[in-house]
């Protein structure tokens, strides 16, 4: 029986990969000097944003970094409207329904808390496990395992959604029914490597199938 959602965040549940790019961008060019692209910022995903910076930033100078991640971060949001009417009804959908909602990212819990408190979902989700919970970012499935702990349910019990490989490896590897998702402007992979359960490219078409129950765990 299906009784909670797990979601990645970026290019899941918000179209927040190019305020990540622009973050990341603005960090590399005023302490490195050096133009990246979004695929060589999306290379470094894995870690969150202060271990990105930690690992991959020449200039030593990383807290300062990390401080213009977040400012540039917050910038961007403040710039934008991330908001997504057909997210915002189907996670309203899924709470009435009774369903625990949860995030599993690969984000700094402070980046994530910026984008959520834009969004207006600070007090969406039963559980968030961000990068700064776990030792092993995604396609480890740590953070999954530790999601489903706090939720005081197995992986039978839950499906996972991400946009990208690492999220499909790691949903597969904590044996939960893992979904694929194209469903915003921007997502991080267009082809998956590993095979998800199920591949959604709508928002709508996902719900219809929870309320028609056609998801078999």
């Amino acid at each position: 029986m299906l009784k909670a959602i797990i979601f990645d965040f970026d290019g899941t549940i918000a179209d927040t990969l190019p305020v990540c790019f622009y973050a990341f961008q603005a960090v590399f060019k005023d302490f490195d000097n050096m133009e990246c692209t979004n695929d060589e910022i999306k290379a470094m995903f894995g870690p969150s944003e202060t271990g990105i910076i930690i690992k991959n930033l020449q200039n030593k100078n990383h807290y300062q970094a990390i401080e213009h991640f977040y400012k540039k971060y917050d910038e961007g949001h403040s710039n934008n409207n991330y908001s997504n009417e057909e997210i915002n009804d189907l996670l309203q959908y899924l709470k009435k329904e009774g369903y625990k909602l949860g995030i599993v990212t690969g984000k700094a819990r402070r980046s994530l808390n910026i984008s959520l408190n834009y969004l207006n979902m600070e007090n969406m989700f039963d559980v968030i496990i961000t990068g700064d919970d776990v030792s092993m970012p995604k396609p480890h499935p740590e953070g999954i395992m530790k999601a489903l702990e706090q939720l005081g349910i197995s992986a039978s019990e839950a499906i996972f959604l991400g946009d990208s490989d690492a999220d499909i490896q790691a949903g597969i590897q904590a044996n939960v029914f893992t979904i694929g998702v194209q469903w915003l402007p921007n997502y991080q992979t267009s082809f998956f490597s590993f095979q998800p359960n199920l591949t959604f490219y709508s928002v709508s078409k996902f719900k219809d199938v929870l309320v028609k129950k056609k998801i078999h765990l």
